[in-house]
């Protein structure tokens, strides 16, 4: 059975900041959409309603807003979290994994103990805009022998490549809405 839910109430929680970090940019910020109770419940059910039925063995949580969402589905899925840190930010052995912003160049690590060989992956993360951060992400969950079975994030910028960037490298995507063309 699949379970059709009208987004737009979602996409029309998302505010815009234009200029934002830096003239050109219009910055999607999911704050107001966490922040509104019905909202924020709605997300966390389209979520859960899409992977409830598969076999996922944990939610990997990018830094640092998929870890709001991820953590809440991991939750509701009765999986486990992992992080997916920024370098320098987790205490134990770690893997790291250089990538390349809009803005720049990052390291995202994770423990080397976070997932292990043959667990089935959510990768979540609250946008996707290069891509770089969910590629980089998923070629850590890779290293480590896991198999990400989707990539998902709220937002999808498909303007800057990111979504055709990891569909091409074969990752499944699933994002809430779009912001194309605005």
């Amino acid at each position: 059975m699949t379970i059709q839910l009208d987004t737009a109430f979602l996409k029309n929680a998302i505010r815009t900041v234009p200029d934002w970090p830096q003239p050109g940019v219009m910055f999607r910020d999911i704050t107001p959409l966490l922040q509104d109770p019905k909202a924020f419940r709605l997300l966390v059910d389209v979520f859960v309603l899409r992977y409830m039925d598969r076999a996922i063995d944990v939610v990997a949580g990018i830094d640092a807003r998929g870890f709001i969402l991820g953590s809440v589905v991991a939750h509701q899925l009765n999986v486990g979290f992992v992080p997916v840190r920024k370098k320098g930010k987790l205490p134990f052995t770690t893997i790291a994994e250089d990538y390349e912003l809009e803005y720049g160049n990052a390291t995202v690590e994770m423990h080397t103990d976070a997932a292990r060989k043959g667990d089935r992956v959510l990768l979540i993360d609250d946008l996707i805009a290069t891509g770089g951060t969910m590629m980089a992400a998923a070629r850590l969950l890779a290293r480590l022998g896991a198999e990400v079975v989707e990539a998902a994030a709220i937002v999808d910028l498909p303007e800057l490549g990111g979504s055709k960037l990891l569909r091409d490298a074969g990752l499944e995507i699933f994002t809430v809405c779009d912001f194309s063309g605005h």
